[in-house]
């Protein structure tokens, strides 16, 4: 059997290491038209940020062997051709033709079956001067090489980017923590647009603030323009002209079908390969996996394109195994997303709000703030989770997490009962491990789960830090009730109009001064007081009190 990989990334060397551990005998060829194979690249901001010594490190073993042609071939017999494009597929008659970069040399590699992992490619706006010196995607592994030699032999001081998305934010972080002055402009209303909710996204662009990032929102990049040398000098902008020495275009990629298209192979909604839960593509000997290759999320069923090496590693075995007969299957993805950027860490699993409400579902959100650990113990960090359910069911439909503390723990915790079809009392019931160093008694997963129960049987009601503005713009009657400790105030005063301050423990002393001509808003630091507050409340007659959800940790002044 011969088996041919075009794209030696991810999900190619995954397949080929597989396969070779399934068929002993197999030819497998892997025609790569880079320099590096098995590279990773998710791994180029933190090279930038130095948290990667050497830039080795991001293409070598765990053991420090690189993963070149001859690391391949003499740990696995498979023949690595790099420096080497495919240009065509002669489905017919079973060959690939190539060219041999260096001499320009076509032949034709003849396959039993042949595996699509071609990638994606970055995508490049329709800006005027992104040509000039000085401006970079972060896609290839020789970008973040040729744009840290360019930081130093420039001696830059100023930094931009254009999109403020995954990549966006991890090389942002990175060019920060160098004592570059970083500008990230992003044409929509907040960051990370296409992973969090606006609550969620507020958290991050305060942070962002908070570290001398200036974060220009809605900021439209019209032109890049070149300085008396002919490298980038500014950008002309929606919100003016920003100074820069470099930029970096970060506003997403796209599957790379070229080769699948003009082999007139089936391509699917979102642009990628279509393939079948075996992986196989229109033609029965032909597989794709990895960022060309499209995906289906576990909730909708619908088509998405979320280009993550983490899913190319896992279809990279799917493709192998079902070459070798084993008949196995790629599952629909969670769309599960995480980064860290600004000493936060930040994810997504499951349907945002807008994309479960387009899928017909009556959409309940909640949000949490809390802590990863007990307060006693002194490693402990805060973490925010907004939890997306059907009303009606009760039904998890989405989660997103950001904060300083281990969030991402949690979300794997949260995706995985999503894709079991989990309720919200079925989370609430979990049994997740319990230590003071690794979680609070009811972790902040549970906690929030039985947040928003509580929340869609009308129990109590809460608000997000967004609702409560809008209700504010819209000059809504309002008192707002700071329960915290006098020295929580004092260390940190809520500076609000009809600012109402009764600690909770005189509360039920007290409770009289409230107005109750007028909606109140009760405020603690997480929240957890004030919706104890909100509950008491009712009990007194107040049906219009409300409590803020996630507390101060939320409402950013």
């Amino acid at each position: 059997m011969k088996v041919v990989i075009i794209g030696g990334m991810a999900a190619g060397p995954k397949t080929a290491a597989r396969l070779r551990r399934l068929i002993p005998n197999a030819e497998i060829v892997i025609v790569e038209q880079g320099e590096y194979t098995s590279f990773g690249s998710c791994g180029m901001p933190f090279y930038l940020g130095k948290l990667v010594p050497r830039f080795e490190d991001l293409y070598a073993t765990s053991y420090g062997v690189a993963r070149d042609s001859q690391y391949f071939l003499s740990y696995k017999n498979i023949k690595v051709l790099t420096g080497t494009r495919a240009v065509a597929i002669d489905r017919v008659k079973k060959r690939v033709q190539v060219l041999k970069l260096s001499d320009q040399e076509r032949y034709d590699i003849d396959y039993d079956y042949l595996v699509l992992t071609t990638g994606a490619e970055a995508v490049v706006p329709p800006i005027p001067g992104l040509n000039l010196p000085g401006v970079f995607t972060m896609h290839h592994p020789s970008d973040a090489q040729e744009l840290q030699k360019y930081l130093l032999e420039n001696n830059s001081q100023n930094f931009a980017l254009i999109g403020a998305g995954v990549i966006g934010m991890e090389v942002a972080d990175a060019l920060s923590a160098r004592r570059l002055k970083v500008t990230v402009c992003e044409a929509e209303q907040q960051v990370l647009p296409k992973l969090l909710e606006p609550d969620m996204a507020r958290l991050v662009a305060w942070q962002m603030r908070r570290q001398k990032i200036d974060l220009q929102l809605e900021c439209r990049v019209q032109a890049v323009n070149p300085g008396a040398d002919g490298r980038v000098k500014s950008l002309t902008t929606s919100a003016g002209e920003i100074m820069t020495d470099a930029v970096v275009v970060a506003v997403g990629v796209r599957p790379r079908v070229d080769l699948a298209r003009e082999a007139g192979l089936e391509l699917g909604v979102t642009g990628a390969v279509k393939v079948d839960t075996h992986l196989r593509t229109s033609d029965p000997s032909i597989f794709a996996a990895g960022d060309c290759a499209a995906k289906y999320n576990v909730i909708s069923g619908q088509e998405v394109y979320i280009p993550l090496a983490s899913s190319a590693n896992k279809q990279g075995r799917v493709v192998a195994d079902n070459i070798a007969g084993l008949n196995t299957e790629f599952n629909a993805v969670m769309n599960t997303t995480v980064l860290q950027a600004f000493d936060l860490n930040i994810g997504k699993t499951g349907l945002g709000k807008h994309e479960a409400e387009a899928l017909g579902y009556t959409v309940i959100t909640g949000i949490v703030s809390g802590n990863d650990a007990p307060h006693y113990y002194p490693l402990h960090g805060p973490v925010t989770i907004e939890l997306i359910a059907d009303r009606q069911s009760g039904r998890l439909l989405g989660a997103q997490v950001c904060g300083e503390g281990e969030g991402v723990k949690r979300l794997d915790v949260l995706g995985t009962a999503m894709k079991f079809g989990a309720s919200l009392k079925d989370i609430a019931n979990l049994d997740l491990g319990y230590a003071p160093p690794f979680a609070e008694a009811i972790d902040v997963a549970i906690h929030a789960a039985n947040m928003l129960e509580n929340k869609r049987l009308d129990m109590v009601r809460g608000l997000s830090s967004l609702e409560v503005e809008q209700l504010k713009n819209d000059g809504t009657n309002m008192t707002m009730l700071d329960v915290r400790e006098p020295d929580e105030v004092r260390a940190k005063p809520l500076l609000e109009d009809g600012l109402l301050v009764i600690p909770a423990g005189d509360l039920r002393n007290r409770y009289h001064e409230i107005p109750r001509d007028r909606l109140v808003i009760v405020i603690c630091s997480a929240g957890i007081r004030s919706y104890d507050a909100v509950c008491f409340l009712k009990s007194k007659g107040f049906e219009e009190a409300v409590y803020l959800e996630g507390g101060l940790s939320t409402y950013l002044k």
